[in-house]
């Protein structure tokens, strides 16, 4: 039998090496790249890649690379090189944009025209998906390199892409405040990345619209009561209706911070408190508006037997992913709540830049 990992565990691997400041080989054809996180890299292992490689560079989205006035050659990335008295300090910078307003001049920036990019693209997604920083040192794989995780370019971009199965691993009853008829049941994705969860109120029938909610993790919110959000009202008053109904059925997807991470998502408050709004910090860190991956949503729905929704939003995306994914979405339900004075703009930013409806 064959022990080796699959393609989909090794990404999980080398998510996990990334995360530890342990580098990875990535592979498209003759060319072997060794992929560091910008976020992690150390002084030893950039002095090391200075003396073997002549190629350091490192790769950050176009929105990072347009608050850095550096050009985008690729379109959706810059390469930008690594000067020679770089520090892993100065790669931060690059990576994290906490320090701009104070230190806004981190140029004259170069970055590589020529080549193909495929490599530092699927770089950056794998970073992204390990919840750091979206930036990527990258320098042809040196000697050494024996003993590190090995990917294959197109594997990667491929996987990426694909929303994992998930399987539902565990169920048990929970009574709770809005229902005591309630049913959890616990999801894991194929790839080793974050579980997902689904609180069934009742006992909802297959064969007739059930009301849903695909409600993402939010732990400021949910947990803590932050009002910079309406998350926690919303996750409340999902379950309360449900309750009130008598049946539903809440998805808690743990994709923190439209997908950046708690981590990413406390940097993106930071960059709120200079004066940036969600969406303006989200692209100063690199990120897209919503990094969020819904098919999971629906792929849960559909695993638990359900085919046609009445979905709890504010935000019409959701009913195009479902609609997308096979679901019939027969009734969008408003659920406004949680408007305050501290969370006010965030609100108005939602419905005029991502288009909620509030």
């Amino acid at each position: 039998m064959d022990f080796a990992p699959t393609p989909l565990q090794l990404i999980a691997r080398a998510r996990a090496d990334l995360r530890a400041g342990v580098p990875v080989v990535m592979r498209d054809g003759a060319d072997h790249a060794l992929v560091l996180s910008a976020e992690t890299i150390t002084a030893e292992q950039l002095a090391g890649l200075r003396a073997e490689a002549n190629d350091l560079r490192v790769a950050i989205t176009a929105w990072r690379a347009d608050t850095l006035k550096a050009r985008a050659y690729d379109g959706d990335l810059a390469r930008v090189m690594v000067p020679a008295d770089a520090t892993p300090a100065w790669l931060r910078s690059i990576a994290d944009p906490s320090g701009d307003l104070a230190t806004p001049m981190k140029g004259p920036l170069r970055t590589q025209r020529d080549g193909k990019a495929e490599i530092d693209r699927a770089a950056i997604a794998l970073v992204k998906s390990a919840r750091l920083l979206p930036a990527a040192v990258l320098a042809q794989a040196p000697e050494g390199s024996d003993g590190l995780t090995v990917l294959e370019r197109a594997e990667v971009a491929a996987l990426l892409e694909t929303a994992p199965d998930v399987q539902d691993i565990a169920a048990a009853r929970l009574p709770m405040a809005a229902a005591e008829a309630g049913r959890l049941h616990i999801f894991r994705p194929g790839d080793d990345s974050e579980e997902h969860y689904a609180i069934e109120i009742g006992a909802p029938d297959r064969e007739k619209p059930v009301l849903a909610r695909l409600h993402s993790a939010c732990f400021t919110g949910d947990v803590l009561g932050s009002l910079k959000c309406d998350c926690g009202p919303q996750l409340n008053g999902a379950l309360n209706q449900m309750g009130t109904e008598g049946a539903g059925i809440l998805l808690y997807l743990n994709q923190e911070g439209r997908g950046i991470g708690l981590a990413n998502k406390m940097r993106a408050y930071a960059l709120q408190d200079q004066g940036f709004d969600t969406v303006e910090a989200n692209h100063r860190l690199g990120f897209e508006d919503d990094e969020r991956d819904f098919r999971l949503g629906a792929q849960i729905l559909t695993e638990l037997g359900f085919s046609t929704v009445r979905l709890m939003t504010n935000n019409p995306k959701k009913v195009e992913m479902l609609a997308s994914c096979g679901l019939e979405v027969v009734e969008r339900v408003p659920l406004k709540v949680g408007r305050n004075p501290l969370n006010s703009k965030y609100l108005d930013v939602k419905a005029m830049k991502s288009g909620h409806i509030l």
